[in-house]
């Protein structure tokens, strides 16, 4: 009787112990710019999208950044903590793309390592595995193509431009040029097909919200026979109230197309600009689709298997004829 007693006693533990614990997920890691920018909402977006789609997977997409964009040295210490607490790999949109290289290179990190929506420089390219992103030559293209369709016998431009160094930024304004002159490396537009950028143009706005308003206020205040604005980025866009207050100053300008806006990104700000005629086209990347890719390429990093460099995700073209089906993610 004493045995089967233990016996029993011993089954009844069993059945009351408690289940193997879960192995813990790997972070895949998604480094914002910043929580205050809209466009790094969407990223932040596609990596949880990312995750309801692979729930079953050994990996978790994790989203993080500092709380402002222009905290730069707070995006560098939560990569650093990201490499010594072992993530599976990172993908980063850095701030300030000179000082993160240099920090990822004095951590020299195992685990794979890429870029997105903002690249390293050439010299510093090496540390990372591909950059995922747009072409951003052809986002400034598209923007002169569509300017010139609305005034196709030229005028005056302001272009506004974000960090002075930001090569993606810089490759914008450089595909603008290249449209309007019809050849690459076109330089300042002066009576280049009819048309030219006005003193004091560009401008660049620091990528604050604040600082691109006052900007386009100021500019088209000043030049009342500005024929186009084109913010590269959406800066001045994603304060909804605010940019609508701008517009309505301008109401019979913008009404009539004698001042053309055309700007980057396709957030929903802006889209509700777009529609309300606040601007005449909206040339976009595609935020959710960065961060429900980043995951992806990681894991084929982490696998040593080859990816692309670049890859790119395409980009969103809208006007207000097609306002309604121009997002096709």
């Amino acid at each position: 009787m004493r045995k089967k007693g233990v016996l029993l006693i011993a089954a009844a533990a069993l059945l009351c112990a408690a289940p193997p614990a879960m192995a813990e997920k790997q972070t895949l890691a998604v480094v914002v710019k910043g929580l205050d920018n809209p466009f790094f909402a969407a990223v932040a977006k596609g990596c949880k999208d990312w995750n309801e789609k692979n729930a079953k997977s050994d990996y978790e997409c994790v989203s993080s950044g500092p709380e402002m964009s222009s905290d730069s040295a707070g995006q560098i210490q939560i990569v650093e903590k990201l490499i010594d607490s072992g993530a599976a790999a990172i993908a980063v949109a850095p701030s300030d793309p000179s000082a993160m290289a240099r920090a990822i290179l004095a951590k020299s990190p195992s685990m794979p390592i890429i870029t997105y929506d903002t690249d390293f420089g050439i010299g510093h390219r090496y540390l990372r595995k591909t950059f995922l992103g747009t072409d951003n030559h052809e986002i400034g293209v598209l923007m002169a193509k569509l300017l010139m369709k609305y005034k196709p016998d030229g005028g005056t431009v302001c272009l506004q431009l974000g960090i002075k160094w930001n090569e993606k930024i810089s490759a914008r304004a450089q595909g603008f040029r290249d449209a309007i002159g019809g050849e690459p490396g076109t330089g300042r537009l002066e009576d280049t097909n009819g048309w030219s950028e006005i003193a004091g143009c560009p401008v660049y706005s620091e990528e604050r919200i604040d600082v691109a308003i006052d900007q386009m206020e100021t500019i088209v205040d000043a030049n009342p026979e500005l024929g186009a604005f084109i913010p590269v980025g959406g800066w001045a866009q994603f304060s909804a109230p605010a940019y609508a207050q701008l517009a309505s100053k301008f109401r019979d300008r913008l009404d009539s197309r004698k001042l053309v806006v055309i700007a980057g990104d396709t957030l929903p700000p802006q889209m509700a600009a777009l529609k309300a005629g606040n601007s005449h086209g909206q040339i976009g990347q595609r935020p959710v689709e960065l961060g429900q890719q980043a995951p992806d390429i990681l894991i084929q990093l982490i696998r040593e298997k080859e990816v692309d460099d670049p890859t790119y995700v395409g980009i969103d073209q809208c006007a207000p004829e097609n306002a309604d089906r121009c997002l096709t993610r």
